[in-house]
């Protein structure tokens, strides 16, 4: 479920100068296309999780992803110009609400103690093996049959997934059955939101949201400064094939990581990766920008399965799937707003200019993780 849904999303990235070149989009307009697409996905993660608990887990991932696949079609199908396409994206985006705080509760939940981290980053893993696959499949659909042709192809796999996922996967244990199961105790109903040290989980979700902000931003418009060094779009397809191993090896082994070494350590280095990454990827010659891209795809993904893995600390296990929906929201929140704000910096200044001032603000990250060990 997390590599088809993080293949709807993803697989949109290299579609974009395509996309602009047809409907004649400015970089402002790019990243507002964008922001819809991915936006909606954030803002309704909360109640998603809230929803979890009251009509079931499985019914809600099957219905998002499938969602989703429909908005895709219809965007392929029914986009003429900037508006309309803008309205699709954002009904298409709905449907990734549930995905993200759903399934990692559950996950948190089956992996309780110090597997945990290894566990979530395992979950992270997954998403990124669609994200691998999804680039690489719309470039090879685009040289046919153009963007649209993308979008269709996309969206029918998350169609057929939905349907197959909600008949054929059983749901998970009850929240309260595997918090007893961990601790062989009787567990008391949780009062409210119980949220632990809630001044540390704040902190934490603004580390969260630097880092999303980093991503998203990267991989919006990362396409037109490959396109600068004279890609064409089937090769962006394959350089975003390359980022997103990169960043599904960095997902996997930062969980293990981090149950050994700390999560303060690994967040420091995979920032600091990260915007270097992002410098090597301005400056590097044409013939190395593959290998700029192995660093960057490390750091830009592997930060997440650290911070995905120290939300559980905060929640009891059944107030995870809406915590982990208030955490994911403001993350993605910040995520889908950053690309327009960039987007404008970048209209103004030049796409280059406006990624060197994301990778100085990624490297703030460094002092505030250091801030939240303390």
């Amino acid at each position: 479920m997390h590599a088809v849904n993080d293949a709807l999303f993803s697989g949109v990235y290299p579609l974009l100068p395509l996309v602009a070149a047809e409907l004649s989009l400015s970089y402002a307009q790019v990243g507002a296309i964008r922001t819809a697409y991915s936006g909606a996905s954030a803002v309704f993660q909360l109640p998603a999780g809230l929803a979890a608990e009251r009509y079931g887990e499985q019914t809600l991932l099957a219905l998002g992803t499938g969602w989703t696949g429909l908005g895709l079609c219809a965007a392929a199908l029914l986009s003429g110009g900037f508006l309309s396409l803008l309205a699709l994206a954002l009904l298409a985006g709905l449907g990734g609400n549930p995905q993200h705080p759903i399934a990692t509760a559950i996950i948190s939940r089956v992996y309780e103690g110090p597997r945990r981290a290894t566990a979530i980053g395992t979950l992270n893993f997954a998403g990124d093996l669609g994200k691998v696959a999804a680039p690489a499949v719309a470039g090879l659909t685009i040289a046919t049959y153009g963007w649209r042709g993308g979008f269709l192809a996309l969206g029918g796999i998350g169609v057929v997934f939905a349907i197959v996922y909600g008949l054929l996967v059983p749901a998970p244990p009850p929240a309260r059955m595997t918090a007893a199961a961990a601790s062989d105790k009787p567990q008391e109903a949780p009062k409210g939101w119980d949220i632990a040290r809630p001044g540390l989980f704040v902190l934490l979700t603004i580390v969260g949201c630097l880092d999303a902000t980093g991503r998203t931003t990267t991989l919006t418009f990362a396409p037109f400064l490959l396109g600068q060094h004279g890609f064409d779009a089937a090769t962006i397809g394959l350089a975003y094939s390359a980022l997103y191993a990169a960043g599904a090896a960095g997902k996997f082994v930062c969980g293990p990581l981090a149950d050994r070494f700390g999560n303060t350590a690994l967040i420091v280095l995979t920032e600091l990766i990260t915007g270097g990454g992002i410098l090597a990827l301005l400056h590097a010659p044409t013939g190395l920008i593959f290998l700029a891209l192995v660093p960057l795809g490390f750091g830009l993904n592997g930060t997440s399965s650290v911070l995905y893995a120290t939300v559980p600390a905060f929640f009891h296990a059944e107030r995870r799937a809406r915590g982990y929906g208030l955490y994911f929201t403001c993350i993605d929140v910040a995520g889908a707003a950053s690309p327009i704000l960039y987007g404008a910096l970048a209209d103004q200044v030049g796409v280059a200019a406006s990624l060197t001032v994301l990778a100085a603000s990624v490297a703030l990250i460094a002092p505030l993780a250091l801030v939240l060990r303390r």
